[in-house]
């Protein structure tokens, strides 16, 4: 009898409804009509909720727009429409924690953070919930949970979604192995690009990316990608594939960072009568209209639009490269790639300046 009494005092008929974190309200629905038969039963008694989202990676670019698909139904089907929630969000990687992109009740939707202003519901179909991020940044490649909530019953799937980009490795002015983990972000953004994730490496390995120089990856890891396997790179006897020291103190070991970036605007070498210093490159780029080009725009100039030129030229970190698509006589070695001069003295007048538009 007292655990009756109990469950009455838990449960009234006429308890309010739930509010939730994101300033949405849903209603105690299961006491709804709407959602009972006439005998007074769940409406779900026998009926699934299905959500359906596509199991393959979707591929994509820098400042594009995209649709993660997702559409749900019932089984058996429903011929009425029903008030449902929708949630996207994007799952933390790494340790990283869940970001709230999007949450909607019928017309009624807010987005948060970054997302705030760039995303909405596709919504052209019937329980067609897809969505739609709008001038993808380097930040929102990973995967997205889609939620649909009926009532007491939810369920959700999840989309990956993959940005084309370009995977290099970077130090500083100050020489190798000098960036504990939060320098690499920065030394990363500062470039034009994020600290590249496990599985970009891996792409690019597949690509042909050789390095001997140990770099961060986003998960706190640090690896490098060998295809030709030599002494000094772990030894001639080990297979090519991804070296790994594993998980580092990201706090006070030091190493270099593989960096990701992926094509957006247009670099090109600035034509012009004479070498220049840095603070001259960087005027002359201005005078041109652009801006001087950083790391990540030139590695992705030279593999998204085949930049190709045998001219040494400023970049605004203070290093100096060029890009080759074909290899040529006095022009670096026979395999396709940015040179790189290091980081020379400012006040040399020996190179050119490669600039940068924004698209």
């Amino acid at each position: 009898m007292l655990f009756k009494l109990l469950i009455v005092f838990l449960l009234p008929s006429d308890c309010p409804g739930l509010p939730f974190y994101n300033g949405f309200y849903y209603g105690n629905v299961m006491n709804d009509r709407s959602y009972r038969n006439g005998n007074g039963e769940g409406f779900f008694n026998g009926v699934k909720l299905v959500v359906e989202t596509p199991e393959d990676p979707l591929f994509t670019h820098r400042g594009a727009n995209v649709t993660l698909p997702c559409r749900y139904h019932y089984e058996p089907a429903l011929t009425s429409s029903r008030p449902v929630r929708i949630k996207w969000w994007k799952l933390g990687e790494n340790g990283a924690p869940e970001q709230d992109v999007l949450v909607a009740i019928g017309l009624r939707h807010r987005s948060f953070g970054e997302f705030r202003g760039r995303v909405h519901l596709l919504q052209e179909k019937e329980r067609d919930v897809s969505l739609v991020i709008h001038d993808l940044r380097l930040q929102d490649y990973g995967r997205y949970r889609c939620e649909v909530i009926d009532g007491l019953e939810d369920e959700s799937g999840v989309v990956e979604l993959e940005l084309r980009g370009v995977v290099f490795p970077y130090q500083p002015p100050r020489g190798r192995y000098r960036l504990h983990f939060h320098e690499a972000q920065q030394a990363c953004e500062q470039q034009d690009a994020v600290v590249a994730s496990f599985e970009q490496l891996f792409r690019a390995w597949e690509e042909g990316l050789d390095w001997c120089n140990a770099g961060w990856l986003l998960d706190g890891s640090v690896q490098y990608p060998i295809t030709r396997p030599r002494q000094p790179c772990g030894g001639r006897g080990l297979a090519p594939g991804i070296r790994s020291y594993g998980e580092r103190r990201q706090r006070r070991d030091r190493y270099d960072v593989f960096c990701f970036s992926s094509v957006k605007g247009r670099v090109y070498y600035l034509e012009h009568p004479e070498k220049m210093t840095l603070a001259e490159a960087e005027e002359a780029c201005q005078k041109d209209g652009a801006h001087i080009a950083k790391v990540g725009q030139l590695f992705a100039a030279w593999k998204f639009y085949g930049l190709d030129r045998c001219d040494a030229g400023w970049l605004a970190d203070g290093s100096v490269r060029y890009p080759v698509t074909r290899p040529r006589p006095n022009c670096g070695s026979l395999d396709p790639g940015v040179r790189s001069f290091g980081f020379p003295d400012k006040e040399s007048r020996k190179y050119g300046v490669y600039c940068y538009l924004q698209s």
